[in-house]
């Protein structure tokens, strides 16, 4: 019995113990010969027969809780030029051992494939693509910074060149051979010229001659890959127009140099077609590329952000270094106009930003020392230094371009039905020539075996599953792409699909609806309670907390001029608040539950708490040894764009809706000044997720969120939205990301994913449609009503246009947006100037 090795990378291996259970896991499975596992190198190595693959023992390793490391490899392919191919190379991605998921995109050329560690390697991979008939290699860009040299050499500018080299021969050479084959046609008197001068069997050998010239030189290419793919049963794209234009060639060469083999009334050339054919197409491709090209501008645009260069101070010196040879901890002078370099923070010197390339909103940002600035931004007018905290692949710009390729790479659930209709699309194709040719013969007038070629090959060249594979992939392209000038980062490509469909929008309320940034508007103390004295443990406690409503009560205190003693045994308490202990005094700040759950009485205050509930002040009660000291009014401003975001919300057709941690009567307050169609409010931080949950039951439910707390409940959604302006935690969880603070942007998000389906839509309408329309036509189904036959040369045009249309349909979402005006958030307007 033939016997395989197969070798996984473990995690979560720990001790003696986790090697017997790993062992005996794997040899659970059928098949499975011998098993042995290394806890120092972390490696499984199991013999087992052909019938056993890698991913049943994967299966097996997760089952009994040790998962096999995966990872993810990117592959450059070269040669795709269809749907059909996208197809042929998933299956021989996914026919390896190991391979969990691929997926290949026509419109970027690159293939991500998600596998098993150390069973199949990126040049298995990439070898495994090569057999199939498409070059491949590992995409090895450096991850040290944005890849701004391979970008650069603009991949589809340089096809587009090719491309434009290749059609110009080939028209220069097929010009002759129409102006030969169909002047005669067109002006009478030049087709007596040449039979007085050339003579007719001259011209069709100067035709040969020309177009044999075309089909080495820039035809080529289609045979180069149409015809291997055709011996090896797996037709495509460049198979079509190999075998279209080969027939074109073969029939008049036949009909030039023996005319004996062909009924008299047959005897015609087709040249013209075979070159026009070539021609037209290499056109159709040209503009292609071009198109492709520009469809990934966004994303090149983003990698030309960060400079080169950047001035240092080392060992007292400032002098200037490239980019990636700054690290952590250095210190950065910027001077007035010039582009950040890497991520920092302020150490000296104040001024203005211009961040529009992250957030996508204009005005600039104050800047001052503390405050975080982000590489690839611009400053304004004033000299700052900076010290570095990212670099290279830890950037934010970095972080946005993988977001933005990823996006970009991925499928959507539409794509599903494109694959399955495009696996026998081309074989289909063919079968309907075999068909019409013989139809033909058998049916049509005579001469019928030119008939019966005419349309078998108008047939074959009118098929386009060009425009079928470039219909979904193209667009998100675009799309992401002006996603992410807008500040809308689509972290996964689905998320457009999916936040296309939402029917109700949730908001958390703090820092997403609010500023995040509360004040204390009022302040009771319950007599014979000193203010001073309550201020100042207050501040001790909250002092160690990281929670806004604490920042607001320390502030308060510093602006009163109390400074805050140590405090020990700080405890939050989540959804309540927190207790400490200072001075010797056991405090607990928090809402009316907290204090109820201490057994503290807070009926002296409960009228006083309902009135700041009802003007939406968040009320939060202080406890001094067990006994009600004080009770304080902190708001939290609502953002200028908040009640705009719902109303543009509501204008889509969506339900709104606000999760808080607040008091009813508060939350209810906001989400009557904003217009909110429904309030869950007092609602736990581990209660979100149950919250989103039956949320979901009325529809697909969007998430929009920015904290810690909000992380689970962004990945519960069907879609999470994370602010920008949040938390790593937040932005990790979710699947869009708005990297501005203003949530009018997650109307913005919803308008973008709607025209890029709607989009979608269309070119997928067109694809199909050109094809269930022009088939039949090219067949000569109208011919007996009286209708056209659709000549090679015509087929070949509308063939080329179809892609060409499709691409440049989806170019239009580059204009998509904005569509938020734009408004001075916190910190974001520019003081006037005389």
């Amino acid at each position: 019995m033939e016997s395989r090795e197969t070798v996984f990378e473990m995690q979560g291996m720990s001790c003696a113990s986790c090697i017997g259970r790993v062992e005996r896991a794997l040899k659970s499975v059928p098949g499975v010969q011998a098993a042995e596992v290394n806890l120092m190198a972390g490696t499984a190595r199991v013999r087992h027969g052909a019938e056993v693959s890698a991913n049943d023992l994967a299966q097996a390793l997760g089952k009994a809780g040790y998962p096999p490391a995966e990872t993810q490899t990117r592959l450059r392919i070269e040669g795709m030029s269809c749907a059909s191919c996208v197809g042929r190379v998933e299956r021989a991605l996914k026919a390896l051992p190991g391979v969990i998921e691929a997926e290949v995109n026509l419109a970027t050329n690159s293939a991500r494939v998600r596998h098993l560690a150390g069973v199949v390697s990126a040049q298995a991979l990439a070898d495994a693509v090569t057999r199939a008939g498409y070059p491949a290699q590992p995409d090895n860009e450096d991850t040290t910074r944005p890849a701004k040299d391979h970008h650069a050499k603009d991949h589809y500018g340089d096809e587009s060149a090719r491309l434009r080299r290749s059609f110009l021969i080939s028209a220069a050479l097929a010009l002759p051979v129409v102006i030969l084959a169909m002047g005669g046609h067109m002006v009478p008197a030049f087709h007596h010229w040449i039979a007085a001068t050339l003579g007719e069997a001259n011209s069709w050998r100067i035709q040969f001659i020309l177009t044999a010239a075309i089909l080495l030189g820039p035809g080529a290419i289609f045979f180069r890959h149409g015809i291997p793919a055709l011996l090896r049963g797996a037709p495509e794209m460049n198979s079509l127009v190999a075998i279209g234009s080969l027939a074109a060639f073969a029939y008049s060469t036949i009909a030039t140099f023996a005319p004996a083999l062909l009924p008299e009334a047959a005897r015609e050339v087709y040249f013209e077609a075979a070159a026009t054919i070539v021609t037209l197409i290499l056109l159709g491709r040209m503009l292609e590329a071009r198109a492709k090209g520009q469809a990934g501008e966004a994303i090149r645009r983003l990698i030309g952000l960060q400079p080169d260069s950047a001035r240092v101070e080392r060992n007292g010196r400032v002098t200037e270094i490239p980019v990636e040879e700054l690290r952590p901890g250095d210190i950065v002078h910027l001077a007035p106009g010039e582009r950040v370099a890497v991520d920092g923070v302020i150490v000296s010197g104040h001024g203005w930003i211009d961040e529009s390339m992250l957030t996508g909103e204009p005005a600039p940002v104050e800047k001052g020392r503390g405050d975080t600035v982000t590489g690839g931004t611009v400053n304004g007018q004033s000299a700052l230094v900076y010290r570095v905290t990212a670099t290279g692949a830890d950037t934010v710009l970095s972080r946005i371009i993988r977001m933005v390729e990823q996006a970009q790479g991925a499928k959507l659930p539409v794509q599903a039905l494109v694959d399955r209709i495009t696996m026998w699309f081309v074989p289909a194709v063919m079968g309907v020539s075999v068909v019409t040719f013989a139809v033909w013969m058998v049916f049509g007038p005579q001469p019928a075996l030119t008939h019966a070629l005419v349309a078998a090959i108008s047939v074959v060249i009118i098929a386009c599953p060009c425009a079928m594979g470039l219909a979904t992939p193209v667009s998100i392209l675009v799309g992401t792409g002006r996603g992410a000038e807008l500040g809308i980062l689509f972290r996964r490509g689905d998320a457009l699909q999916r936040l296309s469909e939402a029917r109700l929008v949730a908001f958390d309320k703090t820092g997403t609806l609010t500023q995040g940034k509360p004040e204390v508007t009022d302040l009771l103390v319950v007599p014979g309670v000193d203010e001073a004295a309550v201020l100042r443990l207050v501040a001790a406690a909250e002092a160690r907390s990281e929670h806004p409503l604490a920042r607001a009560l320390l502030d308060h205190a510093r602006m009163r001029g109390i400074d805050a003693p140590p405090a020990e045994d700080v405890r939050a308490l989540p959804g309540r608040g927190l207790s400490a202990r200072s001075d010797g005094h056991a405090i607990l700040i928090g809402n009316a539950r907290a204090l109820a759950e201490s057994g503290i009485e807070i009926a002296a205050l409960e009228q006083r708490i309902a009135d700041l509930s009802a003007r939406a002040r968040t009320p939060v009660l202080v406890a001094i040894d067990g006994q009600l000291a004080a009770l304080f009014g902190v708001a939290d401003p609502i953002k200028p764009g908040a009640r705009a975001a719902i109303e543009a919300l509501h204008a889509l057709g969506l339900t709104t809706a606000m999760v808080s941690g607040d008091t009813a009567s508060t939350a209810r307050t906001i989400a009557r000044e904003l217009g909110i169609d429904r309030v869950e409010a007092e609602v736990l931080p581990d209660g979100k997720v149950a919250v989103i949950e039956e949320l979901k039951s009325q529809g697909l439910t969007a998430f929009v969120g920015d904290g810690i707390n909000d992380a689970p409940a962004l990945a519960a959604a069907d879609i999470g939205i994370a602010m920008g302006t949040g938390t790593d935690v937040a932005i990790e969880s979710a699947e869009v990301v708005l990297m501005t603070g203003d949530p009018e942007a997650v109307a913005d998000a919803v308008r973008l994913s709607r025209a890029t389906m709607r989009n979608i839509r269309q070119n997928l309408i067109w694809a199909f449609g050109y094809n269930v329309a022009l088939i039949p036509v090219a067949a000569g189904v109208l011919y007996p009503f009286g209708g056209p036959m659709l000549s090679p040369m015509l087929a070949a045009g509308a063939m080329a246009l179809s892609s060409v249309f499709v691409v440049t349909n989806a170019l239009r979402l580059r204009r998509a947006g904005p569509w938020r005006s734009t408004r001075p958030l916190a910190r974001q307007s520019q003081p006037a100037t005389a």
